[in-house]
């Protein structure tokens, strides 16, 4: 079969660049790209496993549980001090506290929280304690999930990192966009 995509006249006023042909050579690749995948339901999954060392074959197959922060996680009680929030926060090097009662996940404090509490209360910001500041309810992911559910999690809520909780609701990791986006 023969796709004729011959042009005329190219648009490079001095004759020299092929523009109008290269770009109706890209189209024609495209056309034939997105109709070859609709023809053999070609998915997101099929891509991954061809482009396993790309960033978007990566973000598709692997899970949350593969690259979320797990260790030294800075957890602290919603009674905790804005003295400790700042040793916790710089320790966690995360930019953020969690705040757990038990093993019960209550709220997130950021560096930013903190910074807005200082300037806002700054004549009452060291009797200030974890839980006054916490965003209650933080958003949460299960360490089974894609990359790719992540990053459009954070994407849509505007943040930069996720709590990663178990079937229980337990904090087991922490994930941020800058460990999707290598």
């Amino acid at each position: 079969m023969h796709l004729d995509v011959a042009v005329r006249h190219e648009a490079c006023i001095l004759h020299l660049a092929p523009t109008t042909s290269t770009t109706a050579q890209i189209a024609m690749g495209d056309a034939l790209a997105v109709a070859l995948m609709k023809l053999r339901e070609f998915t997101s999954i099929d891509f991954a496993r061809l482009h396993p060392g790309g960033s978007l074959g990566r973000r598709l197959l692997m899970t949350v549980g593969n690259v979320m922060h797990r260790e030294g996680l800075p957890v602290v009680a919603p009674d905790c001090s804005a003295k400790d929030m700042i040793h916790a926060v710089s320790k966690g090097g995360l930019g953020l506290i969690v705040i757990c009662e038990g093993e019960k996940i209550v709220g997130v404090v950021t560096d930013g929280d903190i910074r807005r509490a200082m300037e806002r209360r700054e004549s009452e910001f060291f009797s200030i304690r974890a839980g006054d500041i916490a965003s209650l309810n933080p958003k949460t992911i299960r360490p089974d999930a894609k990359l790719i559910e992540a990053e459009k999690k954070m994407t849509q809520h505007k943040i930069n990192s996720l709590l990663v909780a178990d079937e229980q609701e337990r904090l087991v990791g922490v994930i941020q966009i800058y460990d999707i986006k290598l």
